[in-house]
């Protein structure tokens, strides 16, 4: 509200300042190739500029365990790990333990965080290298939609709302830097592919479908059915279309490549699921969901949980939500929450100026399909029952062209002969490396961050605080003692469900401290006598502060373990 009110009062505030910057800006811009690169390296040194600040996130939520596990897996060369003995102990929300153990989510963000623990040592490090990528390739991509110096701008944008806070970066949940690169590399590769039919563009287009095959098929799916339509009533009717001797020879290696990513995945489902055609989250979904993913489709028998806090996540959490869409009022509150997500984690109020011009923005020829892309998507998410914002990763560039669309209507907007317009962008502009500041010192000037629930910083581009301290810690001083640990972990009733505790490495018989679930009398009695090598400990993680105690032993060995929490 301040940068409106400054436009309105003072519309030439700074003119001669920013016409000094878009000049220099400009100029980059122009070599595309440059500009670029520019954006990728930009994200990648600030973010590695502002570790001491902001350093390398920690696991803390089910759903970073679940895809470290699979990072910690295909490290070590593996598509799977086989069932642990005492596997009741271990079960957690978003892994599967049959027919095997492993992630129950799609390979791609697993392989991402796995290159970056054998190439960097750190999974975060694969995660940071594929969100700089992220950042570029929306910018390429905003080059074959809109005017150099816009698709710079959007980059820039992308690097503030998206590439230094957000939880793309700072968790290692969601995988929605890999979408939406995928999503960009498609948006970007098939227009220029029109032009030219260029056997580059035709393999950037290939691997940008095989990045959206192995992360986010729904959503990518939506994103390829459109571009697949115009790309065919190109090869039937377009003028510049290559000779059929031609296209097959460059669309030979393209086709391949993402034959090869089909093939790929086939494989991984057999080996970790038990057969080709049951992808990543049915085995899982299948054995403790009850919610469905669409509105038509009935709820799933309740089964047999072993622990509370998966019975609360599955028919409360996720039923209540479910029951809500089900209903005339819940499904319009769902969907303005849904738009709102949407609004709040791309744009945030720091952008919503351009939206004053939005209905100018989706009449315009140049980005006509990616309002059609954007609707088409909108459709797919009205009968889904929930959304978090890297589901609609595979569009971010999409919604970057629309809003940069806009401003750049903006910018002509001049009420009364005064160049509000112009104000307004250079000022909302400002504005976002102001928030950027405000964020990244939110810890030295005492401004507090949203932590809990999740989804307010699910929804917001700052992102989570330094979550998982208290876990880390204690795994770190159990590590530095002599010989193996076992940890049985205790919630309380009340607990908090995305607070999680208990996850393990990929060779859990192997690892120096194992994490359980507390059980019964007689099962952690099996379980301690199965590890009878391991030190026990318990925790009680919603003590204040956390509990850590040693379980003494009896004397025929067997650990002597307080009576489980009811």
């Amino acid at each position: 509200m301040i940068v409106i009110a400054l436009a309105f009062a003072f519309p030439g505030i700074g003119s001669a300042w920013f016409s000094g910057i878009e000049r220099a800006f400009g100029k980059l811009a122009r070599r595309q190739g440059w500009a670029v690169a520019s954006v990728g390296v930009s994200a990648f040194l600030l973010r590695l500029a502002i570790l001491p600040l902001c350093p390398i996130p920690l696991p803390f939520v089910p759903d970073d365990f679940s895809f470290l596990l699979a990072a910690d897996t295909f490290a070590h060369g593996r598509l799977t790990n086989t069932t642990p003995a005492m596997w009741t102990h271990f079960e957690s929300i978003q892994i599967s333990m049959t027919p095997t153990y492993m992630s129950m989510y799609f390979p791609s963000t697993g392989l991402v965080l796995a290159a970056g623990k054998v190439l960097f040592g750190h999974p975060w490090f694969g995660l940071l290298c594929v969100t700089a990528l992220m950042c570029a390739a929306i910018c390429w991509m905003l080059q074959a939609w809109l005017p150099p110096g816009w698709a710079l701008l959007g980059g820039v944008l992308v690097i503030l709302r998206i590439g230094l806070f957000s939880y793309w970066i700072n968790t290692y949940h969601g995988g929605g830097s890999v979408s939406a690169l995928g999503g960009a590399l498609v948006l970007g590769a098939f227009p220029r592919l029109v032009r030219t039919a260029r056997l580059r563009h035709a393999l950037l287009l290939a691997i940008g479908i095989s990045l959206l095959l192995l992360s986010r098929p729904y959503e990518g799916l939506l994103l390829c059915l459109p571009v697949a339509a115009v790309l065919g009533r190109w090869l039937l009717f377009g003028k510049n279309r290559p000779a059929p001797a031609v296209l097959l020879r460059r669309a030979a290696l393209p086709l391949a490549l993402v034959l090869a990513a089909s093939a790929w995945l086939a494989y991984y489902d057999y080996r970790a699921f038990g057969s080709p055609t049951t992808l990543p989250y049915s085995v899982n979904r299948d054995t403790y969901a009850v919610t469905p993913y669409f509105i038509w489709q009935p709820p799933r028998p309740v089964p047999a949980y072993r622990h509370q806090v998966m019975r609360t996540f599955y028919t409360v959490n996720e039923l209540q939500e479910y029951k809500m869409a089900r209903t005339i009022s819940g499904f319009s509150q769902a969907l303005v929450g849904k738009t709102l997500i949407a609004l709040l984690f791309f744009a945030g109020a720091a952008l919503l100026p351009a939206f004053f011009m939005l209905p100018l923005a989706l009449l315009d020829r140049r980005i006509r399909f990616l309002v059609l892309c954007v609707a088409i998507l909108a459709a797919g998410m009205l009968i889904q029952i929930f959304l978090i914002p890297h589901y609609l990763a595979p569009f971010t560039a999409a919604f970057y062209a629309i809003g940069l669309q806009a401003a750049r209507h903006l910018r002509l907007w001049a009420p009364g002969g005064k160049s509000v317009g112009v104000a307004l962008v250079r000022l909302t502009v400002t504005l976002c490396f102001i928030m950027a500041g405000l964020r990244l010192f939110a810890e030295p000037l005492h401004l507090k961050l949203t932590e809990w629930p999740p989804s307010k910083w699910l929804a917001a581009w700052y992102g989570p605080g330094h979550f998982g301290t208290e876990r880390a810690q204690i795994e770190s001083g159990l590590e530095k003692l002599p010989g193996k640990q076992l940890v049985l972990v205790r919630y309380s009733p009340g607990h908090e469900v995305f607070n999680e505790w208990v996850y393990n490495a990929a060779d859990i018989d192997n690892s120096k401290v194992l994490w359980a679930r507390e059980m019964d009398t007689a099962d952690n009695e099996e379980l301690i006598h199965y590890y009878k090598d391991r030190k026990v400990w318990l925790v009680q993680p919603d003590n204040i502060p956390v509990k850590v105690s040693q379980c003494p032993e009896l004397s025929n060995g067997v650990a002597m373990y307080p009576k489980a929490a009811k």
